[in-house]
Order: C-alpha cells, then sequence, then structure tokens
C-alpha cells in the first residue's frame, strides 16, 4: 500500500482520491478551506443555503458511471428529478420561452418560430450525439501527454466527425436562421471560454447534453454531490485534513520531497495536486523545477470569471422557473465585453438560480433562496462599488419581470467575484471557469498533467485535460488516479 497525498478537494481531488483508495491506497486529501467541494462549496445563513458554485446538472451518466467504478449507486447518496421545463429564457419584459425537457416539443417549438426546423433540430442533435459519445467515451479519457495519444487509427478517423475545424456560430447556421433558436443554441458556448465564432464546431455536443440529456437538479443543490463524494471517499478510507494550506514544495533532483502545509513539512510516496495549476506551477513549486514559465501562462486565454449574488427573501418569487437566462440586451456586445473587449458590461445578460422552486428542504417556511451571475471578462477591477452597481441593475431588471422587488424582502446577501476567487481558490486571473475551450487550448495543448521536472506529483483539475466544468473535473480526477496507479507498482519496489 503505498501513502498519497492530495491538494484540494474540488470533484478532481475528490475523484483521484476515491479511485486510488478503492485501490487501497492509503489516501490523505488536504484542503485549504473549511469544506470539500471546491467550488462546489455550500453557504448556509438564517436558514437558507446556497450553492457557491455550479447549479446546472448535466451530463448524468458521467456522475453514475463514476459511482458504478467505485462499487456504488449515485441514488444511494442522493436523489435527482428532472426539471421540466428544462429553463426560461427571457428575451424581454413580456416576452419569454420556457424551454421544453421532451425534444419533440422542442422540435414543435423550433418550428412554430421557422418552417422545417423541428427535422433540422433531430439532425443536428444526432450530429451533436455523435460527437458527444466520441468526445465523452474516447477522448475525454486519454492522458494527452501528445498528439500520439490520438494517433491511432480508431481515433483518426473520428477526427474528421468532430468538426475541430469549423466554427460553431457557422456550423449552427448551416441548420438554423432563427435569432432566438440560434441564441438558445450559443448560450452555452458563452461560458466556454470564446465567442461562437471562434469555438470549434465539437461543442454542439454541449447542446446534446443540454437538450436531449437533460437538466437535472440533486435533492439539497449542488453542494449534496459534493457531500456525496465526501461520503463515498470516506467508506474508502480517505483521511481529509481541512484548513490546510500549501504554503511551498521543496524538491531535490526529481522528487518533490516535502509539502509545507500550515508550517509542517509532510511527505508522501506520491502527490497529486487538484489546486489552482497556475498557483501550484508559479507560487508553490521552486523556479527550478517550474512545468512552464510566466510567459506561457500570460498567453493562456482564459474563460469568464463571474459575479455572484446570494440572496435569502422572505417572500416567493412569482412567474420564474428554477433556472432563468435573462437575454432580454444585447447577448453579442456582452460577449465582446467578455472576450474582445474585456470590461464591465453595460448592459449584461444574466442569470438567475432559484433552487427553492423544486426544493423547499434549502429554504425557511415562505422564503425563496436566490442566485444570480453575471458572466464577466477575468481580471477586471472589482469594488464594493461595482458588486452593488449591478447588483441593483439587476433588481430593477427582475422587477419588470415578475413584478416584484426583491430589495424589499432581503434577509441575507452575499457577494462573490474576482477577489473571491482569488482569495477561495488561487484562482489564476480570478477566473469562474477555466481555460477557453479553443483549439488552441484543446487536448495535448492543455497544460499537462504531468511536471517535467518531478516524478512524484501530478496535475489534475479544470486547468488541465480534459477540461472546466463538474464532469469533466470528474473524470480527470479519475484519469490521473489511474496514471498513479501505473507508477506505484515501482514506488512499491523502491520502499521495500
Amino acid at each position: 500500500m503505498s501513502s498519497i497525498g492530495i491538494i484540494g478537494s474540488g470533484f478532481s481531488g475528490l475523484s483521484a482520491a476515491i479511485t486510488l483508495a478503492n485501490k487501497g491506497h492509503e489516501v490523505h486529501v488536504y484542503e485549504k478551506n473549511e469544506m470539500s467541494g471546491g467550488r462546489a462549496r455550500t453557504w448556509t445563513q438564517d436558514g437558507f443555503t446556497f450553492d457557491l458554485g455550479p447549479s446546472w446538472y448535466w451530463m448524468p451518466e458521467v456522475f453514475e458511471k463514476f459511482f458504478e467504478d467505485n462499487g456504488a449507486k449515485v441514488s444511494d447518496y442522493y436523489q435527482l428529478e428532472r426539471l421540466s421545463p428544462s429553463y426560461r429564457i427571457y428575451w424581454s419584459k413580456e416576452d419569454y420561452t420556457d424551454i421544453p425537457s421532451d425534444l419533440d416539443e422542442l422540435g414543435d417549438l423550433f418550428e412554430s418560430w421557422e418552417k422545417g426546423a423541428k427535422q433540422h433540430l433531430l439532425d443536428f442533435i444526432d450530429e451533436a450525439e455523435i460527437k458527444y459519445k466520441i468526445g465523452m467515451d474516447d477522448f475525454v479519457h486519454r492522458p494527452s501527454y501528445s498528439f500520439l495519444d490520438f494517433a491511432e487509427w480508431q481515433v483518426v478517423k473520428n477526427i474528421p466527425r468532430l468538426n475541430l475545424v469549423n466554427n460553431f456560430a457557422s456550423y449552427i447556421r448551416k441548420y438554423f436562421k432563427h435569432e432566438k433558436i440560434l441564441k438558445i443554441l450559443e448560450f452555452p458556448v458563452l461560458f466556454l471560454g470564446d465567442v461562437a465564432k471562434r469555438t470549434p464546431a465539437l461543442y454542439s455536443l454541449m447542446n446534446y447534453a443540454d437538450l436531449k440529456l437533460g437538466t437535472w437538479y440533486p435533492t439539497g443543490g449542488f453542494g449534496s454531490v459534493a457531500k456525496a463524494f465526501e461520503k463515498l471517499a470516506i467508506e474508502k478510507g480517505v483521511i481529509f485534513h481541512f484548513n490546510s494550506n500549501v504554503e511551498k514544495v521543496i524538491c531535490e533532483g526529481r522528487e518533490a520531497t516535502d509539502f509545507v502545509i500550515n508550517g509542517q513539512k509532510l511527505k508522501h510516496d506520491q502527490w497529486i495536486a487538484s489546486c489552482d495549476y497556475e498557483h501550484f506551477d508559479q507560487k508553490l513549486l521552486p523556479q527550478s523545477h517550474r512545468n512552464y514559465s510566466p510567459s506561457y501562462w500570460g498567453k493562456r486565454k482564459m474563460a469568464p470569471s463571474c459575479l455572484m449574488y446570494y440572496i435569502g427573501l422572505d417572500t416567493e418569487i412569482p412567474e420564474i422557473l428554477h433556472h432563468n437566462l435573462f437575454f432580454d440586451t444585447d447577448f453579442d456586445a456582452h460577449a465582446s465585453e467578455i472576450y474582445d473587449k474585456p470590461a464591465w458590461p453595460k448592459e449584461p445578460l444574466f442569470y438567475s438560480s432559484i433552487p427553492s422552486k423544486t426544493d423547499n428542504t434549502i429554504i425557511p417556511e415562505g422564503g425563496e433562496n436566490l442566485v444570480l451571475l453575471i458572466p464577466v471578462a477575468p481580471g477586471l477591477e472589482d469594488t464594493e462599488e461595482i458588486r452593488e452597481k449591478y447588483f441593483q441593475i439587476m433588481v430593477e431588471r427582475l422587477k419588470k419581470s415578475t413584478g416584484l422587488d426583491i430589495s424589499k424582502h432581503i434577509i441575507c446577501k452575499r457577494t462573490f467575484a474576482y477577489k473571491d476567487f482569488v482569495e477561495d481558490y488561487n484562482a489564476f486571473r480570478g477566473n469562474a471557469y477555466g481555460l477557453s475551450n479553443v483549439l488552441t487550448q484543446t487536448a495535448f495543448l492543455k497544460p499537462s498533467i504531468k511536471l517535467k521536472k518531478i516524478d512524484n506529483v501530478m496535475m489534475t483539475g479544470q486547468l488541465t485535460v480534459p477540461g472546466p466544468g463538474v464532469p469533466p473535473s470528474i473524470i480527470s480526477g479519475q484519469l490521473v488516479a489511474n496514471e498513479v496507479l501505473k507508477k506505484l507498482p515501482s514506488i512499491q519496489s523502491v520502499n521495500a
């Protein structure tokens, strides 16, 4: 049995810990914050429970397969409910669309806007399914050390079907013309790290995840998923150390000999860093052992950061769903203010999550818990005045759409933005969604899971393969754990 230390308890760290402990190894997880979950932590106040991070539960089969791989079932740890409608899009004060969870109903909706669109939707989803299955069943499970990982015929023959060269904007316009349909399909791309015209058509696989596989809700919120992973980890024997901050890594030769955590030197046979990659590489490693240069990191293109508000209300919000997208301003202008000319948006798009519409266990009786999110460029100036300015903008927009002035009903309120991402997660440039998913940062072109100058440390998480998001992070942890397992016999023989 080998001893393994894991830095960070986000989903990639939890996934790696469970995978290794399931094989009988001694696993210790060191987390700088007071609870597990990383960006999927929760905050409770005045009887309200808020998910601080993810709120969209997509790709349920990734979670199910992970639990099955480790001798468990999702249903033994938390319950899922498929949302119907999946979500609502507000186009203006009096114009909104509820997105059906049933694909046939969605096709009828598209057909009402554009003749022939229902069949085009079915054709589009069929192609998206092919991309999804090639990507999720094969590509994302490769360590991506180099292009050779993708050189075998089984992979090469599928590359043309992935539409890596075509851009997403032009690809979807081969199927549809209606502006509302295009915005429905483009909305997931907004969080992938660039505008649709510079994002590979490959990412229509996200539309398959959205429109075919559906939007789900785990009872208790997304934090219940993180708690389920922690519970499974503990059952496997994983030992957690909270409020444990890594201060530096001491290296000799090709080995990280000690991790200094809360002033104490700690040793393990193998380490996995599930913390922010750039922070680990540039701040914790000695300069002689860093994987990349400052200029390398400076050239990375990032997905957005975000400005978030968590608000507990003493009343229900009328005429609104669990998930709501407010596209009642210029979509392209806001996207440009994220990616082309980074600036605080003049007229922001925003998202509201009201999980109490589905789950009354997370609120006091008669209350409502509301999360508001504006995607913004990473690295912008972050002040309390700016946060309050945008809060008032969204209060007014919500009032126009629902008739309720939420400012008169606030019991508790918390904001979260650039400074908090840096403080709580050491997030590179205060990002919320990792690296941009442009072609030049895909697969083996991402920061590597393997360190060039250190043999007993590997990297996992949203800044390496396969990429950002909860399902990819789960896969990342499992992938890296399996790479570590290949090393352990040689470690054992040395220790013997």
